[in-house]
C-alpha cells in the first residue's frame, strides 16, 4: 500500500455515484482516527493539509505520520494540499512528497486564476501528482482562508469549460453556497444544486470539489457548549444536501470543522467529567475516538463510500 494520486479514485466514485472524504489533520490523534475508520470501512479517503497546519505541526512531521498510517493500517492514501494560495507552497508540496495539491487562484480575476493555475499543473503533472482548482468564492473563516460574505461568489458555469481546458486541472472546486468554518447559515441553509447540474453537463465524468462542507453537527455543537464552550449559532450544510451532491458529480467533499468538533467535544467532556484527569493520554484518546466516530458516520451515511476501496 501507499501514498497514491486521485485519479482512480475520483474515476469510481463518479462512476458509483459517491464522494471521497478529504479529511484535514493537524496532529497524531486526528490522523489515525481518519485512517483507522477508512480502513476499517474499507473506504477510500484523502488527508488534507492546509497551510495553517503545514505551519504548526511541520511539514517534515506531518509525511512521517502519514507513511506511518500506510504502515499501519494497510490502505491507500492520497495526500492533498488544501487551498495553496501561491505556486511556491504548491511547489515545496510537491517536492516533499505530497500527490495532490490544489492551487487557490480564486482571490485572482479569470485570466490570472487561469495563468497561476496552469502553472501549477504544468509542474505537478510533470512530477506525477494531480491538481485541483477553483473558480468561484466561498465565505467564511479556516485557518489562512477568510472572505466575506459581500466577497463571495458563485461558480459561473459558463467559465468551467475554458478553466478546464486552458489550465489542465483534474477536479475543479465550486461555489454553490457552503462556507468556510461553524458559521456557515444565518438563515435557511441552501445550496444551488441547479449550478452544480449545469456544471455537470459541461463536463459530464469530470470530477467537481465541495469545500466548506461540514455539517458543524448539531449534538457536537451541544455537547461543546453543555461543557463551557461557546457556539451558538453554529449551523453547517445538512447531510443530506451533501449526499445529494455526492449522487451527482461531487467526487470529493472537504470536512475539517466537524473534525474540530468531534476532538473538542471529547476533550471537553473528560475536563468536565473527570477534571483530576492530567495525563493528556486520558483525554486524547477520547478525542481520537470521538474523531474516528464522526468520520465512520461521515463515510457510511454521507459520503456512501463504505466499501469503495
Amino acid at each position: 500500500m501507499a501514498l497514491v494520486t486521485t485519479k482512480e479514485m475520483f474515476k469510481k466514485a463518479y462512476n458509483g455515484g459517491y464522494a471521497v472524504g478529504a479529511f484535514n489533520i493537524n496532529n497524531m490523534e486526528i490522523i489515525q482516527a481518519i485512517t483507522e475508520a477508512a480502513s476499517e470501512n474499507k473506504s477510500p479517503v484523502i488527508l488534507q493539509v492546509s497551510a495553517g497546519a503545514r505551519k504548526y505541526a511541520k511539514h517534515a512531521y506531518l509525511m512521517a505520520l502519514v507513511e506511518a498510517a500506510v504502515k499501519d493500517t494497510g490502505i491507500d492514501l492520497a495526500l492533498h494540499l488544501d487551498h495553496g494560495e501561491d505556486f511556491e507552497i504548491c511547489k515545496a508540496c510537491i517536492d516533499g512528497g505530497f500527490t495532490s495539491v490544489m492551487i487557490d487562484g480564486s482571490k485572482h480575476n479569470f485570466k490570472d486564476n487561469i495563468e497561476i493555475t496552469k502553472k501549477v499543473v504544468d509542474y505537478a503533472h510533470a512530477h506525477g501528482v494531480v491538481v485541483e482548482g477553483e473558480l468561484g468564492k466561498l465565505a467564511g473563516v479556516e485557518d489562512d482562508v477568510n472572505v466575506s460574505e459581500d466577497d463571495a461568489m458563485y461558480t459561473n458555469p459558463e467559465e468551467v469549460e475554458e478553466f478546464v481546458t486552458k489550465t489542465g486541472v483534474d477536479s475543479l472546486a465550486i461555489a454553490i453556497g457552503t462556507s468556510h468554518g461553524a458559521f456557515k447559515f444565518k438563515g435557511e441553509p441552501r445550496l444551488r444544486f441547479d449550478i452544480l447540474e449545469k456544471i455537470a453537463k459541461l463536463l459530464p465524468g469530470f470530477p467537481i470539489v465541495l469545500h466548506g462542507a461540514s455539517s458543524v453537527i448539531p449534538e457536537l455543537v451541544d455537547e461543546i457548549n453543555a461543557y463551557g464552550g461557546k457556539m451558538d449559532g453554529a449551523q453547517g450544510v445538512p447531510e443530506v444536501m451533501l449526499r445529494r451532491a455526492a449522487s451527482m458529480a461531487v467526487c470529493k467533499i472537504n470536512i475539517d470543522s466537524d473534525i474540530r468538533l468531534a476532538f473538542t467535544a471529547g476533550v471537553r467532556r473528560v475536563f468536565a467529567k473527570e477534571p483530576e484527569v492530567f495525563d493528556p493520554r486520558g483525554y486524547l484518546k477520547v478525542a481520537r475516538e470521538e474523531v474516528k466516530k464522526m468520520v465512520t458516520h461521515k463515510i457510511a451515511n454521507v459520503l456512501g463510500s463504505n466499501g469503495k476501496a
